[in-house]
């Protein structure tokens, strides 16, 4: 899979601002047949981006995520930026509490470099890319292993993550809605985000663009419980007004 292609992208910011677009109005939008935007929308809706509906599209359900291996390709270069970012205002020889998600991989990725860090973490694709260095100690939450994302979740893990406190939680989200409230899909893994979040003493979400305005189920807390957000472009006028208010710090990769 690729990345989505800039007509791909301008059509999702349509859709999280309107929640549902037309066949007929995209093609007007954007000078082009219907049949040509009935494709994209097919594609956007294969890799589940979009939900087909009478005449168009709108976003996906808001009670199931898009699958994990499609996430893993999604926006890659942007969570790369993001990454980045994140790991240049991480010093060596920190405590980080990393959460599941695509985007927190790619931050233990641009991590390596570093020396020394404690890393509690329990997502196992994490734990496999920081475990190659050997200057890092590694620390695995104990609980059940979904096998889709080799995620680490239940009450197991909730009484592990207590028992730390460390100087980082570094966290991914599934959405943020336009009242500043962070969502997610999974209930169990939003109480292990939260037991991270109560043990860090600063919490920084990762999360690129497409999260902005983005449906999921599940209240995990809101942008006034972060110290900051970081992105890779700036986010609409909305949220930049929710994150001054919040006092909360907004890192652009």
């Amino acid at each position: 899979m690729q990345e989505l292609t800039p007509r791909h992208q301008q059509i999702m910011q349509r859709v999280r601002q309107q929640g549902f677009v037309s066949i007929d109005d995209l093609a007007q939008a954007f000078d082009l047949t219907p049949q040509t935007i009935r494709r994209d929308i097919n594609e956007l809706c294969r890799i589940g981006m979009l939900r087909r509906y009478h005449g168009g599209a709108g976003l996906p359900s808001s009670v199931e995520n898009v699958a994990y291996k499609a996430r893993q390709v999604m926006h890659q270069e942007a969570k790369r930026q993001i990454a980045r970012k994140v790991a240049s205002q991480i010093p060596d020889q920190a405590s980080l509490f990393m959460t599941l998600g695509t985007t927190t991989e790619e931050i233990a990725k641009a991590l390596l470099e570093h020396e020394g860090l404690r890393v509690i973490t329990n997502n196992l694709n994490v734990a496999a890319i920081l475990s190659n260095n050997a200057s890092f100690e590694v620390i695995i939450a104990g609980g059940v292993v979904r096998s889709r994302d080799r995620g680490i979740t239940g009450e197991a893990t909730i009484d592990f993550m207590r028992q730390f406190r460390v100087d980082f939680g570094i966290i991914g989200i599934s959405g943020i809605d336009t009242d500043g409230v962070l969502l997610d899909f999974d209930y169990r893994e939003v109480r292990v985000v939260q037991a991270i979040m109560a043990n860090s003493r600063r919490v920084w979400l990762a999360a690129d663009h497409s999260k902005f305005g983005r449906n999921a189920m599940v209240r995990l807390g809101h942008l006034q419980d972060l110290d900051a957000v970081f992105t890779e472009q700036k986010p609409p006028e909305t949220w930049i007004n929710l994150l001054a208010d919040a006092d909360t710090r907004l890192e652009i990769a």
